[in-house]
């Protein structure tokens, strides 16, 4: 999965957000266990917050939230970790399988706040509830003096250096060309 970084600021206060995309999540045959790569759950460990995304035409990537959030409370049994389910692909209402209710259901149940986009038509409702989701872990973070999971020692993925990733594409295409010629 991807990695994704960004800084701002929320209520006067500098934040750093990390994005961890966990793509390959998925139930176990005929169970509701859920069936995930390593990487998942090391990204589950540092995480200070969730969103859930699954599409409303979809209602496979619905059924999986509930096996994953068990998931997340074996990881963080006690943990009191923010929780944002969101609803995409808010504009083809045709082809829903997944209703509102439902996803409100789903979202109460988990201790969690919905919200329904269409990451396509209007990016404005994504980014409204990156920003509830932030303000969420800013007051959670501030309640807790620093002292949040300090017992967990694993180190935070680090976002490529988009410096460095140039660096080494352009040597590759460079060692390429040097070969090509030699032939």
């Amino acid at each position: 999965g991807a990695l994704y970084s960004r800084k701002f600021t929320i209520d006067g206060e500098q934040m750093s957000l990390q994005v961890q995309d966990t793509p390959f999540v998925s139930l176990e045959d005929d169970t509701d266990s859920i069936c995930c790569q390593e990487q998942i759950n090391r990204s589950i460990y540092w995480a200070d917050g969730f969103v859930f995304v699954y599409s409303i035409t979809d209602y496979e990537s619905f059924r999986l939230l509930r096996p994953l959030h068990q998931h997340i409370r074996r990881i963080h049994p006690n943990a009191n970790i923010p929780l944002l389910l969101m609803a995409n692909k808010g504009d083809l209402l045709r082809a829903r399988q997944v209703s509102s209710k439902e996803g409100l259901q789903l979202a109460t149940e988990l201790g969690g706040t919905y919200s329904e986009v269409s990451a396509r038509e209007n990016c404005d409702g994504v980014h409204e509830a990156f920003q509830q989701l932030c303000q969420e872990l800013s007051r959670s973070s501030s309640s807790c003096n620093g002292e949040k999971r300090r017992g967990l020692h694993l180190v935070r993925p680090k976002s490529p250096n988009m410096q460095d990733l140039k660096r080494r594409l352009k040597q590759a295409l460079t060692s390429k060309g040097k070969s090509a010629t030699a032939l």
